[in-house]
C-alpha cells in the first residue's frame, strides 16, 4: 500500500494519535504535522514523498535488492534474503523501521508493524531528514540522477532478463558474478563534468556499442607483430593515451577495451558500474546523512511534543528509540564496532547549534564565522549541502565535543614495541585528532588504490594493474587472488597485480582466464 505526498493541508490542532494503532487517515495527519515543522520551522527542501507501507517479508526482500523497488535478478540476492530471513525468524536480527531511496519522488518504505509513534519518527527521519540531504548535498547532486533512477533500473532489469533468455541464465549469472566482484573498483572518484543523466544512458546504448566496436578495431587490429623493439617509448605513450591509462575505474576500462567481450556483456558491465556509482555518495556521507536525519527527527518530534501533538507516552517511546540509535558503546563493550555514525553525526549537529546560539570564548576562537551567529539552521543547511564526511569532520569537530566524546589519537605501528598516544586534549592535539578522524572517513583511503596501468599489446596481451599501498597495508592474499581471477575471466587474457610502496615492490599476484564466457 502506498501514499504519495506533495505539499499537505495543515493538520487540525490536538493530539495526532493515542495508543499504538494507526490507519491511513491517521498516517496522513501525522505526515501533515511532520511536514509543517520540517518545512516551515526547519526550512527543509525535499523531493515529493511516496510512502510505501510494507510487511516484514517485503522489508527482507528490500534488504536483498539494496532497497531498490526494481532490480535485476541474481542468485546472490536470494542468498542474502534467506540469510536475513533465517536470522530474523530466530530473533537474532531485527529489521529497520524504514528504508529510504534517493529518488524523485523519494520512496520511503515503512513497516506495517510500527506503532503510531514509530511511524511519526520514521517519517521525520527518512521522508524529511534523508530526503532533504539527498536533494541538497553536492555529492548526490554531482553523482546521482534522482529523477532517472527508476526508469534506468527498469531498463536494467528488462535488459538482463532478455540476455538470460537469449544467452542462458547460468552464463549471464556467471558474468554478473565477475562484475559484482569488481563492483567496488567500478567507480569514478573524480568529479564529473556534467551530472549523471540515466535517461540518456538508455537512449545511447546503441551508440555506446558502436563506439566501443570502433575503439576495439582501432586498438586491436593494429597490434604490432613480433617482440617489442628497443626504444619504443613514444609508441608506449601513444598506446597508454589511446587506452586512457592509468585508469582507476576497472569496470569502465573493461567495458571499453576488453578484447573478447560481446556487446551485451559490455552493457551489463555498464549497468553494474552505474549502479555502483549511484551508491558511492552514500559511502562518502554516512555520518552527515544519518546525522542530518537524526537531528531532524529529534527536532520535529520534540516540537510536536511541545505543541501538544503527541503525548508524554509517545514522547517517552520516541526517546527510548532515539537513545538506542545514538548510543556509542565503549571500546571494551562486545557491541562495539567502531564509531557509531548516528552518534557522531547527531552530536556534531547539536554542537553546531550550541556554537551558534551559546558560544564560549573557545568556540569563538575556533569557529569565528559561526559562533554566536544565531541562525543555526542556516549553518546546518549550508553544511548539509556543501560538505562530505571527511571535510565536515575536519571543519566542524570542536574541542568541546572532542572532550565530551573522550577522543584521543593512538599510533599503532606493527613495527614498534609500544602503542603511542600521539594527540591529547591541547591546542595541537585537537587539530591532530580531527584531522586524523577526518582522514578516517576519506573513502579514497578506505579502498585500495588500484589502477590499470598498462597492457602488453605486443606480447601476450597481459593486463597490468598497480596497487599503491597506504600506511603499509597490503591486500589480503586470498581475496586478491579470487578477485583477480574474475578480472582475468573478463579480460580474456592473463592479468598481473603489483603491490608497491614507494618504489619498492611488496607483492605480485597473477591470474589466467578460465573457460571463456559464451
Amino acid at each position: 500500500m502506498s501514499l504519495s505526498r506533495r505539499r499537505s493541508v495543515p493538520p487540525p490542532p490536538g493530539l495526532l494519535f493515542e495508543g499504538a494503532d494507526w490507519d491511513f487517515d491517521m498516517l496522513s495527519r501525522i505526515y501533515a504535522a511532520v511536514e509543517e515543522v520540517g518545512l516551515e520551522e526547519l526550512g527543509l527542501d525535499i523531493y515529493p514523498n511516496q510512502i510505501e507501507v510494507i510487511t516484514s517479508e517485503q522489508m527482507l526482500d528490500a534488504y536483498a535488492s539494496t532497497g531498490m523497488p526494481l532490480f535485476y535478478k541474481h542468485w546472490s540476492f536470494g542468498k542474502q534474503f534467506l540469510r536475513n530471513e533465517t536470522l530474523y525468524r530466530k530473533g537474532w536480527q531485527s529489521l529497520a523501521y524504514e528504508i529510504v531511496i534517493n529518488s524523485s519522488p523519494c520512496i520511503v518504505y515503512i513497516m506495517e508493524q510500527n506503532t503510531a509513534t514509530m511511524q511519526t519518527l520514521v517519517l521525520a527521519h527518512a521522508a524529511f531528514g534523508h530526503n532533504h540531504f539527498f536533494k541538497n548535498n553536492y555529492v548526490f547532486r554531482q553523482w546521482t540522477d534522482a529523477e532517472g533512477i527508476h526508469d534506468y533500473l527498469a531498463f536494467a532489469k528488462s535488459y538482463i532478463s532478455a540476455c538470460e533468455e537469449r544467452y542462458g541464465t547460468d552464463n549471464v549469472e556467471r558474468f554478473i558474478d565477475a562484475a559484482h566482484a569488481l563492483m567496488s573498483h567500478g567507480i569514478h572518484r573524480s568529479p564529473r563534468r556534467q551530472p549523471m543523466d540515466l535517461a540518456s544512458e538508455q537512449r545511447r546504448e546503441r551508440e555506446r556499442r558502436e563506439h566501443g566496436e570502433r575503439l576495439f578495431n582501432d586498438l586491436w587490429r593494429t597490434v604490432p607483430e613480433g617482440k617489442k623493439r628497443a626504444g619504443a617509448k613514444p609508441e608506449e605513450e601513444r598506446r597508454r593515451a589511446l587506452l586512457g591509462l592509468p585508469e582507476e575505474n576497472v569496470l569502465y576500462f573493461l567495458e571499453k577495451v576488453a578484447p573478447r567481450l560481446q556487446p551485451w556483456q559490455r552493457e551489463i558491465l555498464r549497468i553494474v558500474r552505474l549502479i555502483a556509482q549511484y551508491f558511492y555518495p552514500q559511502r562518502q556521507t554516512k555520518v552527515m546523512n544519518e546525522g542530518c536525519a537524526t537531528y531532524t527527527h529529534h527536532r520535529i518530534m520534540t516540537r510536536l511534543h511541545e505543541t501538544g501533538r503527541i503525548n508524554e507516552g509517545a514522547f517517552l517511546e520516541f526517546l527510548h528509540s532515539h537513545t538506542n540509535v545514538v548510543m556509542q558503546p565503549h571500546f571494551d563493550d562486545r557491541r562495539y564496532g567502531g564509531i557509531n555514525p548516528y552518534a557522531l553525526g547527531f552530536a556534531m549537529m547539536e554542537d553546531i547549534e550550541r556554537i551558534c546560539l551559546a558560544p564560549t570564548d573557545e568556540d569563538r576562537h575556533w569557529f569565528p564565522d559561526i559562533a554566536g551567529r544565531g541562525d543555526h539552521m542556516a549553518v546546518l543547511r549550508d553544511a548539509w549541502a556543501n560538505y562530505r564526511d571527511e571535510s565536515f569532520v575536519s571543519q566542524f569537530l570542536s574541542p568541546h565535543l572532542i572532550r565530551k566524546l573522550r577522543l584521543f589519537r593512538l599510533v599503532d605501528d606493527a613495527r614498534a614495541d609500544e602503542v603511542v598516544v600521539s594527540a591529547i586534549h591541547d591546542e595541537r592535539g585537537y587539530r591532530d585528532i580531527r584531522r586524523a578522524l577526518g582522514r578516517h572517513y576519506d573513502v579514497s583511503r578506505q579502498d585500495p588504490n588500484i589502477q590499470v596501468v598498462d597492457v602488453d599489446l605486443a606480447g601476450d596481451r597481459q593486463l597490468l594493474l598497480r596497487h599503491e599501498m597506504v600506511d603499509g597495508i597490503r591486500l589480503e592474499p586470498g581475496d586478491a587472488s579470487r578477485v583477480l581471477q574474475h578480472l582475468a575471466d573478463l579480460w580474456g587474457y592473463g592479468v598481473r597485480l603489483v603491490e608497491v610502496e614507494g618504489d619498492a615492490i611488496r607483492a605480485t599476484h597473477d591470474a589466467q582466464p578460465r573457460r571463456p564466457f559464451m
